[in-house]
């Protein structure tokens, strides 16, 4: 596996309210990569929500702490949100998750394992491991432009 051009550490409280400090981290460094606004957007939401769950679930006597590491590469951003708290049964969250029903109220969807399901549509790839408390790799590539990098140019294409 390659190695990132640079890594970036954030540690902050488990606390709701430093979230937010971890969301204008996200949004500062996929910003200076070149990401396209709704890639930011997406990248925010899917690492608040890992967070929140890391704040909410984690730690349930004692204050913790999460890390949060950013690994900069090439062609994309892997963000790493790490708590040492408590672990949770990852395939039995996303057997219950199931299909979203609209009838039931959002706290509940919550519990249900919609946000597993919102990081796994918002970003390219989701990884969890659980054991000392939990790790979320959370991956988002670069898409630098819509046209395959085989097709010709419009000054490489020859009329004839």
């Amino acid at each position: 596996m390659d190695q990132p051009k640079d890594l970036i550490e954030l540690t902050i409280p488990a606390k709701a309210q430093y979230v937010g400090v971890v969301r204008l981290a996200v949004s500062g460094i996929a910003n200076r990569m070149g990401f396209s606004y709704d890639d930011i957007e997406d990248m925010k939401l899917a690492v608040a929500e890992a967070c929140t769950n890391a704040v909410d679930h984690a730690y349930t006597d004692q204050l913790g702490k999460v890390d949060v590491i950013f690994r900069i590469y090439r062609d994309r951003l892997e963000i790493r949100i790490k708590d040492e708290g408590n672990s949770f049964d990852i395939a039995a969250v996303k057997q219950r998750s199931g299909p979203i029903e609209n009838h039931l109220p959002l706290t509940a969807m919550r519990e249900r394992g919609l946000g597993l399901h919102l990081m796994e549509t918002l970003m390219d790839r989701v990884d969890i491991d659980g054991g000392k408390g939990v790790v979320v790799t959370l991956t988002k590539f670069m898409q630098r432009d819509e046209v395959d990098h085989d097709v010709d140019s419009p000054a490489e294409t020859r009329s004839y």
